[in-house]
């Protein structure tokens, strides 16, 4: 699932394939922005904000979100893809390399002076460079509803998403049903920002410190299934800020009170 760490490692691989060059091919496949040809401005910036990537080319910004299911895939020029043409939004190349976007749910372009319109309203990022975890810990702490709700809430914090909630309330031993500000934030926080930056660099997301398949989580998708610590059976409930953004909350009743 595309979380913070997830653009991170992103736009960390866009920047490398494309940064620096001019783009030779500019191609966006929504109706709102394929009239948009940047080709030949240069490629200054790739910035990961939260779970949003933006793409400095010229003047504009390439504004793009991954939601479920998108991607930025990395070919050589010329290279076959390895997925169907239908599924593709976005291209940006270079005489080398070209970054296709799959199942993007956002792409927008605007210029880059109106960034702020876009990402302006994301709460503070652990992995940006102006992290603020006091600020983030007072937006966490003055939202009154669960802190499933509240971490999930990409105004209070950016960047974590259902699988990091999941799993940080489960390590602080916390009911994602706890109202916010009965929890200890700085320490939920101090915890997410240190898991999110050790995960930004790993092929595979890990909150067990185990880096195999299916054992790098302790409740997320394991409803049903023993508790890694004490045994008791994972539970399942669903929680959002509405009925239409209700997501699937995971914990144990044991570890978590």
């Amino acid at each position: 699932m595309p979380e913070g760490d997830t653009v991170f490692r992103t736009a960390k691989r866009l920047e490398e394939a494309l940064v620096g060059a001019p783009a030779t091919r500019f191609d966006l496949r929504v109706p709102r922005a394929a009239t948009i040809d940047l080709t030949g401005q240069p490629i200054h910036a790739s910035i990961p904000r939260g779970k949003h990537l933006l793409l400095r080319v010229g003047d504009f910004t390439l504004h793009s979100h991954l939601r479920m299911d998108g991607a930025w895939l990395v070919y050589r020029a010329g290279e076959k893809w390895r997925h169907p043409a239908f599924k593709v939004r976005a291209i940006v190349g270079t005489a080398e390399r070209e970054a296709v976007g799959i199942d993007l749910a956002e792409i927008e372009v605007v210029p880059t002076r109106d960034e702020d319109q876009l990402v302006g309203y994301l709460g503070p990022d652990p992995l940006g460079p102006d992290w603020d975890a006091a600020e983030a810990a007072r937006r966490l702490h003055a939202d009154v509803r669960s802190i499933h709700v509240a971490l999930l809430d990409q105004r209070n914090v950016a960047g974590f998403g259902n699988e990091y909630a999941a799993e940080l309330l489960f390590l602080r031993g916390v009911l994602p049903t706890t109202p916010a500000p009965e929890v200890d934030v700085v320490a939920l926080l101090e915890l997410g920002a240190r898991t999110i930056r050790a995960n930004r660099d790993r092929r595979h997301r890990t909150f067990t410190g185990v880096d195999r398949p299916g054992q790098g989580t302790w409740v997320y998708g394991r409803s049903g299934r023993p508790c890694r610590r004490c045994g008791t059976l994972i539970r399942r409930g669903e929680q959002g800020a509405d009925p239409t953004r209700e997501r699937i909350t995971f914990w144990c009743p044991v570890c978590q009170r």
